[in-house]
């Protein structure tokens, strides 16, 4: 790993400070040991001004509080014991769930192929009532169930206080309002893609807060464009590419992700897109704040992606396909990238090309330019299908959604033909089709591109929308209206239910539609 440890430390000298927020339950849902599931459930309003739960719990009692939104924070619990003093330990099972999934299923039947552990769950033992009891790990929830396992014959378990104490680094007040003639579905859209935003922004834009709790440039680069819409917090962004630019592989990759802690360090998972999108997010970044020192400085880091990136290109112009590499793109199990790739670089050449220019770097920006001709011409005369009308990927020649819009965002044919192909999707669309928010963000992106602002925010509120009606507080990671159980990892109990890269409906909503 290459270390520029001057980078690292003005990444750190930008630590922002978070925001707190008590926050306390709303409703109380009563549990009874042989119910499974929401259904049958009674659930009691909580009074904001009475915190105390007045039934003391047994043994083998259980309940769950619904705390109204989704929260990311610290526990505070107050307990004490009722009846005959304490004789014995009282033992707690607690279950944290952004969704009621999480804590309406049996963990113990988890087979996902990622780690048990982010599963939101924790046995404690508490010696001595009463007790206020701090929860030293942060957890994203929205309910949390409380099973009491173990007291005595003697006493019961009684809870004065429960609230979370909820942290952000998004200053909430920043926040524009939207024109009041904004229909309320992309009033509510807004509204929850801010939250998703806000909980991700911690001292790094996080990729979710439950699960996956580090940087990932992925995300960074859509988290950074809702951003300069919303919360205008442009030091965050400052810090994470510091933090990427100062911390790269060993050939001067940029990392697919990073860590914060024990101290910052980047992971040793290359993907060939992720790398690239340093680029287009300095790019837009620069573009956004006007930063040219930043632009000035890391500009080599930048440049050094894209010759990184061109030595992955063959003879014959195209990004070579094999399995020595991974590209991202989307997840989809049988999605080829080739196309994919080939256009992903093409849009991140054409940013770098801009930047160059910025700079007055012009022999750069003139071999950016050869650059982009050269794959451009071969993604068009040896990719292209035109007796179908789409971009082909691979050595199977395959079809993708995916290989489409990023050759529309490329911006490689004529605006009349970029129409043509991105309409064609509609009119014959292929069967390897996007399953993520992050696949959806630059749909959305190439219909507007394409001005087809209509078709654009219809597919906004078919999928956005659907996953409001389907009871989002934030938006997910993975979702599929027509297989809304979808999980990439094999169980949709650890699928992410606040995620960054679907964060992005504020970013169209403020930018083209407010």
């Amino acid at each position: 790993m290459a270390i520029r440890q001057a980078w690292v430390e003005k990444a750190q000298t930008l630590v922002p400070g978070l925001f707190e927020t008590r926050v306390y339950p709303q409703e109380l849902i009563e549990v009874y040991p042989d119910e499974a599931a929401f259904q049958g459930w009674g659930k009691k309003s909580l009074d904001p001004y009475e915190r105390v739960l007045h039934k003391p719990f047994d043994r083998g009692e259980s309940f769950i509080l619904d705390f109204g939104d989704h929260q990311v924070g610290y526990v505070t619990f107050k307990i004490k014991a009722t009846g005959s003093p304490q004789d014995a330990p009282l033992r707690l099972k607690l279950i944290f769930g952004e969704m009621p999934c999480e804590v309406a299923e049996n963990f113990d039947d988890y087979n996902g192929w990622i780690s048990r552990s982010w599963l939101q769950d924790e046995v404690i033992n508490i010696d001595v009532l009463p007790c206020e009891l701090k929860l030293p790990r942060r957890y994203a929830f929205r309910y949390l169930k409380v099973i009491v396992q173990e007291t005595s014959p003697k006493f019961k378990a009684a809870f004065a206080e429960i609230y979370c104490t909820s942290v952000s680094s998004a200053d909430s007040s920043k926040i524009s309002s939207l024109p009041e003639h904004l229909p309320e579905d992309l009033v509510t859209m807004d509204r929850i893609a801010i939250k998703t935003l806000q909980d991700c922004m911690q001292t790094v834009f996080e990729d979710g807060p439950k699960r996956d709790r580090r940087l990932w440039i992925g995300d960074l680069r859509l988290q950074a464009l809702a951003n300069y819409v919303s919360f205008g917090n442009f030091d965050l962004v400052k810090r994470c590419l510091y933090l990427f630019a100062g911390m790269t592989l060993d050939k001067g990759e940029v990392g697919a992700c990073l860590f914060e802690n024990p101290e910052p360090h980047v992971d040793d998972t290359l993907l060939f897109d992720y790398s690239l999108f340093f680029v287009a997010t300095l790019h837009d970044y620069y573009m956004a704040s006007g930063d040219k020192e930043l632009l000035q400085e890391l500009w080599p880091v930048a440049r050094e992606q894209l010759d990184l990136a061109w030595l992955r290109v063959g003879d014959d112009d195209l990004v070579t396909d094999d399995p020595s590499w991974w590209c991202f793109v989307d997840w989809h199990p049988e999605l080829n990238k080739q196309a994919s790739a080939q256009a992903i670089f093409i849009y991140c050449l054409k940013r770098a090309m801009v930047l160059a220019r910025e700079l007055g770097r012009n022999n750069e920006s003139e071999l950016m330019e050869a650059r982009i001709h050269l794959l451009s011409k071969a993604a068009i005369t040896k990719l292209y299908d035109p007796d179908q009308g789409f971009f082909t990927s691979g050595a199977d020649r395959q079809i993708s959604w995916a290989s489409q819009i990023w050759m529309v965002l490329a911006e490689i044919l004529e605006l009349k033909d970029n129409e043509a192909l991105i309409n064609r999707l509609f009119e014959r669309p292929p069967a390897i089709g996007p399953n993520t928010p992050y696949m959806y963000h630059h749909l959305i992106e190439a219909l507007l591109i394409t001005g087809n602002k209509d078709k654009a925010l219809e597919q906004m509120q078919a999928y956005w929308g659907e996953m409001v009606k389907d009871g989002a507080d934030t938006f997910w990671e993975v979702y599929n209206p027509q297989e809304k159980r979808l999980s990439p990892y094999g169980s949709n109990l650890i699928n992410s239910y606040c995620h960054a890269w679907s964060c992005t409906p504020t970013y169209f909503i403020r930018k083209y539609f407010a």
